[in-house]
């Protein structure tokens, strides 16, 4: 075989039954690669999670088509060893074949509950790897070895000096690298016994990303002093580090030639941050400039120099996976933001436009072939909105002792929570920010992706209420009793964003909640009403999180226990009119950046008139619920007005915000 795939796709050939039922214990038909080629045979995919759910989309979207003769390729997906396969219902297991797939069969030679822990992305060099080197049989400890040397590039025996260890750790975590918690754990037991990295504290800063750039920050600035130092004749009096966080060596080789060619790119892209120094204007025109403050116009001009540079060079292609444009879209962030700082540089602005252009198209794109793929992956790590529900039973599931609560910031892109993130970052030191992002549903609406936040489900299974966002407290409250949690230990509020908390405290007090959904609408709100385009965007929203609300709520939340996760439904854009659709009152939804049909032909008759506007497809919507989506940055308003708007596909509306927000530790 050529792939590991083969094993799979070769069961999977066109009209051969029209029921297949797959038991796939170790999540194969989720990877990304597997689920594109499945669909482009014609089989479509329903994973059999919620027996309720599953029945509504089985007899609503297959088995009506059966009764008028029509034939299906359908897929049912068991999570589960192929001896659970039975419990399925009754009618399934007579109309379906079976099948079953496990990681053991493709690969026999490596230790399988240590290949069970790695993500499936990464089975494509595993498999080349096995195919040339023939490792024979290992156990779980070779076999962790042959995934950190042949998967993860990482030689433990060869990391002798700090310079190796630091270059290895920052390529995983610039990288956004996931690697399993039992190949780290080897990794730092072969790393202890050298004697080198006593002091590292490694079972920190090998697993956390957060944690391992907040040992770089720290020693940033006496790295700085010691270049100042090279180029001064002054006597002065050694000074002390206070404050440090992290134990480990002061010094650190950050001109070392393997470790010097990251150094830009980390204060570019924002994870590592410029600080000020008393010999900034010698050490500003060094190459360690980009690490200090000096000018804060030039900084932010020389910034925005280099964020543009790397994201022209870095718009992944139509065959990238889902975590290429996660790392992407957190890189255009800044930029964005950045951009929006330095609003006096038309050239500059020009130029972004243009890169806007490259990238909605190469994103459009590949949402248009992967999309699809994306809603029946595993819920960990959650990449779409109505995974997080699901991931977070998980860790309550797990841990009795654990409250969470998710606060949806409506309408919230990822480039304005880099404005509110700086914003609480110095009102409240103390707080430390895991940034991740995660997929929004398409069309981008209140009405679509907040619910399926609430409801834990895509939209094709919550199709009455799919017009409105009554039901969410509804939902919500249903997707916990089906976890196992009790009423009384569900929370929910929404219309937050300004006034008093004392609400939101006398509803978090109660002990015996667990998990809270919490709404903040003033972005939304900001957004509608919004004459002055997305730097205005920008600006009210500094000026809103500098009033310390969010600040408070995080106090207030954290205060009492919970873990606090920051989402977003949706993104937004600055759009401008092309016309509106002269369909009248007929459109179910009349948004400005998309239009909701119930009626295929009225869809096409729009189209015709439109004919750069997108059909978007029902990837996990409800048959009657028919997106006609505006074209690149436009809207459906008259040509020339210019507004903030969403329900589109552009990265801003569709990858969003995911942020654990914790308490830093000592």
């Amino acid at each position: 075989m050529d792939s590991w795939r083969d094993q799979i796709l070769n069961e999977f050939s066109p009209k051969v039954a029209k029921l297949t039922l797959v038991a796939d214990p170790d999540g194969l038909l989720s990877e990304e690669g597997i689920l594109e080629n499945i669909r482009q045979r014609g089989f479509e995919l329903i994973p059999f999670d919620d027996h309720v759910g599953f029945r509504y989309a089985y007899e609503s979207n297959f088995r009506s088509r059966w009764d008028r003769g029509e034939q299906t390729d359908l897929v049912v997906l068991l999570r589960s060893r192929a001896s659970e396969l039975g419990s399925l219902p009754f009618d399934l297991l007579q109309a379906g074949r079976r099948l079953f797939f496990n990681l053991g069969d493709i690969f026999p030679n490596l230790s399988y509950p240590v290949l069970n822990g790695l993500d499936r992305s990464h089975l494509d060099v595993l498999f080349s790897a096995q195919k040339l080197q023939a490792p024979g049989q290992l156990g779980d400890n070779a076999t962790k070895e042959f995934i950190l040397r042949h998967v993860f590039e990482i030689a433990p025996e060869l990391i002798k000096q700090q310079s190796d260890l630091l270059r290895v750790l920052l390529r995983r975590h610039y990288r956004g690298q996931r690697i399993p918690a039992n190949l780290d754990d080897r990794f730092i037991q072969i790393l202890r016994q050298n004697h080198t990295f006593d002091e590292w504290p490694l079972e920190v800063i090998v697993p956390d990303r957060e944690a391992f750039f907040a040992f770089l920050q720290e020693r940033w600035p006496i790295f700085l002093d010691k270049i100042a130092a090279k180029d001064t004749t002054m006597v002065s009096e050694k000074e002390e580090p206070y404050g440090m966080r992290y134990p480990g060596p002061l010094d650190l080789p950050f001109d070392h030639h393997d470790i010097k060619v990251y150094i830009d790119n980390l204060f570019v892209e924002g994870l590592l941050q410029s600080v000020p120094h008393k010999q900034a204007a010698k050490l500003a025109e060094t190459w360690v400039g980009i690490g200090v403050k000096f000018n804060p116009a030039e900084d932010r001009s020389r910034r925005l120099t280099k964020l543009i540079s790397c994201i022209r060079s870095g718009i992944p292609g139509d065959d990238a996976r889902y975590g290429d444009w996660f790392l992407f879209a957190r890189s255009w962030a800044e930029l964005i933001a950045a951009a929006y700082e330095n609003t006096s540089d038309t050239d500059t602005a020009r130029e972004i436009r243009g890169l806007q252009c490259r990238v909605d198209s190469a994103f459009t794109s590949w949402l248009c072939r992967r999309y699809a793929g994306l809603i029946n992956l595993p819920p960990d790590p959650p990449v779409m909105l109505h995974h997080l529900p699901r991931f977070l039973s998980h860790r309550l599931v797990q841990d009795k002792n654990i409250r969470a609560a998710v606060l949806v910031f409506d309408g919230l892109s990822l480039d304005q929570w880099v404005v509110i993130r700086d914003v609480i970052s110095a009102q409240r030191p103390d707080l430390q920010f895991r940034e991740n992002v995660i997929f929004a549903w398409a069309p981008t609406l209140t009405n679509v992706s907040r619910q399926a936040i609430f409801a834990g489900k895509p939209p094709i299974f919550f199709p009455n209420s799919i017009q409105t966002t009554d039901k969410e407290p509804v939902l919500w409250a249903q997707f916990w009793a089906d976890q196992g949690l009790s009423p009384n230990e569900v929370a929910f509020a929404k219309g937050l964003g300004d006034g008093k908390l004392s609400n939101i405290e006398e509803l978090l007090s109660h002990p015996k909640i667990r998990v809270a959904g919490l709404v903040i609408d003033k972005v939304d709100r900001i957004m509608h009403g919004m004459e002055l385009g997305s730097i205005g965007m920008h600006n009210q929203l500094r000026q809103w999180a500098q009033q310390a609300y969010i600040a408070s709520i995080l106090d207030l939340i954290l205060d009492k226990g919970f873990i606090v996760y920051i989402t977003s439904d949706h993104g937004n854009i600055e759009a401008e009119g092309c016309g509106s659709p002269s369909e009248g009152a007929v459109a179910d939804i009349r948004g400005k950046r998309v239009r909701v049909y119930s009626d295929p032909i009225l869809r096409s008759k729009i189209k015709e008139k439109m004919p750069k506007a997108l059909e978007w497809p029902l990837f996990g919507l409800p048959s009657d619920f028919l997106p006609l989506i505006a074209p690149d940055r436009k809207a459906f308003a008259p040509e020339g007005d210019v507004l903030v708007g969403h329900g589109g596909l552009s990265i801003e509306e569709v990858i969003v915000p995911l942020i654990q927000i914790e308490r830093k530790g000592i």
